[in-house]
């Protein structure tokens, strides 16, 4: 038998107890090309936009190109399943936000991945608070009043959102549950539509995107019930949160988060991480973020993988409960 001219050398080393790191860092080589950041949405929103500027962080540290590529579709699940089925080697990594992490394990049964399974958790990127507004008109204008009304004449109060399974509807399912009341859901396709009829008074209220929904607020156009993060948002530090107005411990947000095929090399996984937290830690990268309506946060890996898990059972619980279905 033909004994490898390499094997010898690498018996020493286990012997003599010195670690044999993984091919892509044992050869010096990661990253040797440019890397692939999958985002599971249209280009120019959001989530677009704050890939773009961890992106090109990244590639500053990295010295290689961090590519965005846009793969929209199926609620954002069919980016993060090309971002889960990519090989495992450090050059592609995806945005996450709760719909294709968190809601759609429950809520799709043929579901193509398990986000605790398939994925590598690297960093969470940032969060987004929304916003619970009623229109200028409204005679309601406190969490207190809007929950009195709700059990006053139940399921005469109709809220919009921005769609079936989203943040938007869960916050609103959520403080149903937690409250014990009834409500009626009027979803609609994007927060866009649900901001325009909040506005007209076609709807009680509306959980919105609060950087959509501020100029609103601030022009007196909509009154601000509360912000549905667990503390104030920076930005808009003078809008109390709904914990605050009588519902203590309730913590909702659009969050997004960076993830990678499972099985990618940890010291990769780590220094995506660590390099993503030094990023978003700068000021200026702050402002940009911010400047997108979103607050930038970051995570090891492990308290993302616990994150996620935590998140998935949390709204494991509300979906059934409420007897939500994928439309």
């Amino acid at each position: 038998m033909r004994i490898p001219a390499a094997l010898p050398c690498a018996l020493a080393l286990a012997i003599f107890g010195v670690s044999v790191p993984s091919t892509a860092f044992a050869q010096g080589a990661w990253p040797s090309k440019q890397i692939r950041f999958i985002v599971p949405y249209p280009p120019a929103g959001s989530a677009d936009a704050l890939a773009r500027i961890v992106a090109q962080e990244l590639s500053k540290t990295l010295g290689q190109r961090v590519i965005v590529e846009n793969r929209s579709g199926g609620g954002g699940t069919i980016g993060v399943a090309a971002g889960i089925k990519s090989a495992p080697d450090g050059y592609t990594v995806f945005l996450g936000t709760p719909g294709p992490i968190a809601v759609s394990p429950t809520l799709l049964p043929d579901l193509a991945y398990d986000p605790t399974r398939d994925m590598a958790p690297v960093s969470k990127l940032a969060t987004a608070p929304l916003l619970v507004a009623v229109p200028a008109a409204s005679t309601i204008r406190s969490l207190a009043e809007l929950i009195a009304s709700a059990r006053a004449k139940p399921d005469s109060l109709a809220f919009a959102t921005a769609g079936n399974g989203t943040s938007y509807h869960l916050a609103g399912e959520l403080l149903k549950q937690i409250m014990d009341i009834r409500m009626t859901h009027v979803p609609y396709k994007g927060t866009a539509p649900a901001t325009t009829d909040t506005l007209a008074g076609q709807v009680s209220f509306g959980i919105l995107d609060l950087t959509s929904a501020l100029p609103h607020v601030r022009s007196g156009k909509l009154r601000s019930i509360g912000i549905t993060s667990g503390r104030r948002s920076d930005l808009a530090p003078d809008i109390a949160t709904v914990a605050e107005s009588g519902l203590p411990g309730f913590d909702v947000t659009t969050w997004f988060i960076m993830g990678a095929p499972a099985g990618v090399p940890r010291e990769i996984v780590a220094r995506l991480s660590a390099e993503t937290a030094r990023a978003l830690a700068l000021a200026e990268v702050r402002e940009r973020v911010l400047a997108t309506g979103n607050e930038p946060v970051s995570s090891t890996p492990e308290e993302l993988g616990a994150f996620v898990r935590d998140e998935i059972a949390r709204w494991a619980k509300v979906i059934k409960s409420a007897g939500i279905k994928a439309q």
